[in-house]
C-alpha cells in the first residue's frame, strides 16, 4: 500500500506556530508540510495574523486557519475552540511561547489530541543572553508545563543534553529529530540563475554567511577573519540577511580595510544558488539548536567552515569535515580554517552525502512517530 494511501487512516494533524516568515524555523514546517501532504495527509496550519510560515502555493490537503489574534500570548482561547471543533488527531507546537499556549490550551480543551512540542536550540546558552523575566518564565515552562506534553521534539543530541542536564527533562520524553533540510526542491532552486557580479566565473573566491545580523550569529567574528584570509589572497565576504547590528559590521569592515570586498544585501528569499556558487560557507554562531544553513551548504556541495557552538555543527561536520570547527569568537582560528578550506577543499560528494541524512522524508516520518502518527 502507498504512503498516500496509508495516510488516509492517520487523521488531522495541526501545527501552531508563529514564525518570522523567512527563518529556519520557517523552512522547516514548510518542508515537513509538503511533505506530509504529499503524502495525503490531512494539515491544518495555525496562523497568528502576521506572522509565518508562509505556503505557496497551499498543497492539496493543507488548511490554513486564521485564529483571529494578533500575538501568540492572546491566541488561547482561539486554539481551545479550534481543538474542541476540529479534534485533530494531533498538534505540533514550536518555540516556547507557542508551546506554553498549546499545552494550555489542550488541557482547558479535554480533547485527547497528541501534542508535541519543539524547541530548534540549545535553550540555556540562548537564555543566558535574555532578560531575568524571560529566563524564569522559560525555565518554569520548561520543568513544569512541559511534563504535560506527551512529546519534546529537538534537533539535535546537544539540545537533548542540554534539556536534561540544566532543565531536569527526563530523557525518555525527549526525540531527537533531524530537521527536514534536503530536499529536491533545495536542489532545484540551487539551479537557479542570480547575476550577482561577484560570482562570475573569473571573479575572486567568495565566503558566504547566511543568517540575521545580529549578536547570535556573531558576523563580527566572521568579517575579522575575513579580513585575515584576505591579507593573504584575493577574496570576498557575502552577508545574505538583515538586522540590527549592519551599519555596525559595515563600520568594522571599514576600519579594517575591506569595506571594498564585503557586501551586505538584506534577506533573499533563495540562498542556494549563492550556496551552490560560493567557495566557502561560514557559520559564527555563538550558539544553535542544529544549524539548518551548514546542511543547505552541503547539500549544495560547498565546503563550510562553522564554530563548534552549542549545538549541532560538531554532529554535522564533526563526521566529514572535523577539521574545520573552530572556537566560538576565535578569528585567527576561522581564518586558519577558511584559508585551509580555500586550499584544498574537500569533494562536493562526500558533502552531499552527509547532508542526505537530513533529508525531508526521513525527518517528516521521525516527526510523525513523535505524535503518534506512523504511516
Amino acid at each position: 500500500m502507498s504512503a498516500r494511501r496509508e495516510a488516509t487512516t492517520v487523521g488531522r494533524i495541526a501545527i501552531f506556530a508563529a514564525t518570522s516568515g523567512h527563518s529556519g524555523v520557517d523552512r522547516i514546517l514548510v518542508n515537513l508540510i509538503e511533505q506530509w501532504a504529499a503524502w495525503g495527509l490531512r494539515v491544518d496550519l495555525l496562523r497568528v495574523r502576521r506572522h509565518g510560515p508562509r505556503l505557496e502555493p497551499v498543497p492539496e490537503g493543507v488548511r490554513c486557519i486564521d485564529l483571529g489574534c494578533s500575538h501568540v500570548n492572546t491566541a488561547l482561547p482561539a486554539l481551545v475552540r479550534y481543538l474542541k471543533r476540529e479534534r485533530p488527531r494531533a498538534l505540533l507546537s514550536d518555540k516556547d511561547r507557542v508551546n506554553r499556549i498549546a499545552i494550555l490550551a489542550r488541557g482547558l480543551a479535554r480533547r485527547p489530541s497528541v501534542l508535541a512540542v519543539r524547541l530548534g536550540t540549545t535553550v540555556s546558552v540562548n537564555l543566558a543572553s535574555r532578560g531575568l523575566l524571560e529566563r524564569w518564565l522559560q525555565r518554569a515552562s520548561i520543568r513544569l508545563l512541559y511534563r504535560f506534553a506527551d512529546r519534546l521534539i529537538v534537533p539535535s543530541d546537544g539540545v537533548a543534553t542540554d534539556l536534561v542536564e540544566r532543565f531536569g527533562v527526563e530523557r525518555t520524553r525527549i526525540q531527537v529529530a533531524h530537521s527536514p533540510i534536503v530536499s529536491a526542491r533545495l536542489e532545484r532552486l540551487a539551479q537557479e540563475p542570480i547575476a550577482h557580479p561577484w560570482l562570475a566565473s573569473d571573479a575572486p573566491p567568495l565566503i558566504l554567511g547566511v543568517g540575521e545580523l545580529g549578536a547570535r550569529k556573531d558576523f563580527a567574528t566572521l568579517i575579522r577573519a575575513f579580513a585575515l584570509v584576505r591579507a593573504e589572497r584575493p577574496c570576498r565576504l557575502l552577508i545574505l540577511g538583515r538586522g540590527r547590528q549592519r551599519e555596525r559590521l559595515l563600520a568594522l569592515a571599514s576600519d579594517l580595510g575591506v569595506a571594498e570586498a564585503l557586501d551586505l544585501p538584506g534577506f533573499v528569499a533563495n540562498p542556494y544558488p549563492y550556496m551552490r556558487q560560493a567557495a566557502v560557507f561560514a557559520l559564527t554562531s555563538r550558539w544553535e539548536g542544529l544549524g539548518i544553513v551548514l546542511v543547505e551548504a552541503l547539500a549544495c556541495g560547498t565546503p563550510a567552515v562553522s564554530t563548534d557552538c552549542p549545538s549541532g555543527p560538531r554532529e554535522i561536520l564533526g563526521a566529514c569535515c572535523p577539521q574545520a570547527l573552530v572556537p566560538v569568537g576565535d578569528h585567527r582560528a576561522l581564518a586558519r580554517a577558511l584559508g585551509e578550506t580555500l586550499a584544498r577543499p574537500p569533494a562536493p560528494p562526500l558533502l552531499r552525502a552527509r547532508a542526505r541524512v537530513f533529508a525531508v522524508d526521513a525527518s517528516a516520518r521521525a516527526y510523525l512517530a513523535a505524535l503518534g502518527c506512523e504511516i
